[in-house]
C-alpha cells in the first residue's frame, strides 16, 4: 500500500533511535500518521515544524498498519509567526486541536482548506483572531457539535438573540431567556458572522465556542482534555486586552 499528497504536519513525538512518529492532516485522506526515520535527526528536526505543509509518501504492507512516511518541504510557516507570539500560540493551538479532534484517516476537505488558509492568515493578516474564531465554529460543525444560532430555541424567533443554550448550543433571545438568562452563555454578534466590535468582543465568543470544545468535543474524548495550547491562546488574548484597557 502507497500514497502521496500534500499535507500539513500536526504533530510530531521522537520514536526510537533518531526517528519520529508524525501527523498530518491531508485532503482526500484527512488526519494521517506514519515513521519518518531520521525525523528527529538535528538535521531533519528544524524543517519538522508544525503548521509546516509537506509532500508526503505513504508505504506499508497493508492499510491499517501505521506505515512510513517520506516527507519533503513544501512550505514552512515559522519564519510568518516566530515574531508574533499571539500568532505562535494560534498556530500551536490550530494544530493541536486538530490532532486532537480529529478521527484517523477520515477525509474533512472543507475543514482542511479552512484550516489551510487560516495557517496562511497567521503573521500576515490582522484579521486572523476573527478568522480563528470562525475555525472554531467550523471544527465543532464537522464534529458534530455545531452551534445553531438562526433562531431562538424557546420562541422561534430569529431577532434579539444575545444568548447560547450551554447544553444544546442553540440561539435564545432575551425573551426566550427568561430566569434562566444567568446559566446562558453569551451571544456576541461576530459569531454570526459579523466581524468583532473590538477583542473584547471577540474573547466574548471565543469564551462561548470554549465550552463547547471543553465540555462536549473533549468530554466525547473521555479521559483526554483538550489541548492545553488552546487556553494559553485564549489568555495570551486576555492579557493583551487588559493591557490594552488600562
Amino acid at each position: 500500500m502507497d500514497w502521496q499528497e500534500d499535507g500539513t504536519l500536526l504533530t510530531i513525538r521522537p520514536h526510537g533511535e533518531g526517528a519520529a512518529i508524525v501527523q498530518l492532516l491531508t485532503r482526500a485522506r484527512g488526519l494521517q500518521s506514519g515513521l519518518v526515520r531520521g525525523g528527529s535527526s538535528r538535521k531533519l528536526a528544524p524543517l519538522f515544524q508544525p503548521g509546516a505543509r509537506m509532500q508526503a509518501t505513504w508505504r506499508a504492507r497493508l492499510e491499517e498498519h501505521l506505515g512510513t512516511f517520506t516527507l519533503d518541504p513544501v512550505k514552512s510557516r515559522m519564519a510568518d509567526v516566530m515574531q508574533d507570539g499571539d500568532a505562535l500560540a494560534a498556530l500551536s493551538a490550530i494544530t493541536s486541536i486538530l490532532a486532537f479532534a480529529l478521527p484517523e484517516r477520515q477525509p474533512f476537505p472543507e475543514l482542511h482548506d479552512g484550516s489551510e488558509l487560516l495557517l496562511d492568515m497567521l503573521g500576515t493578516s490582522e484579521l486572523w483572531p476573527f478568522a480563528y474564531l470562525r475555525w472554531e465554529q467550523a471544527v465543532l460543525e464537522h464534529t458534530g457539535y455545531g452551534l445553531d444560532l438562526s433562531q431562538c430555541a424557546v420562541t422561534g424567533q430569529t431577532e434579539h438573540l444575545i444568548y447560547v443554550s450551554p447544553r444544546t448550543g442553540r440561539a435564545v433571545s432575551a425573551e426566550g431567556a427568561g430566569a434562566w438568562a444567568d446559566r446562558l452563555l453569551p451571544l456576541p454578534p461576530c459569531l454570526t458572522g459579523q466581524r468583532p466590535a473590538d477583542r473584547a468582543e471577540l474573547l466574548e465568543a471565543l469564551r462561548t465556542t470554549g465550552h463547547f470544545l471543553h465540555h462536549h468535543l473533549a468530554a466525547a474524548q473521555g479521559s483526554k482534555p483538550l489541548p492545553a495550547a488552546r487556553d494559553r491562546l485564549v489568555a495570551r488574548l486576555s492579557r493583551e486586552t487588559r493591557a490594552t484597557n488600562e
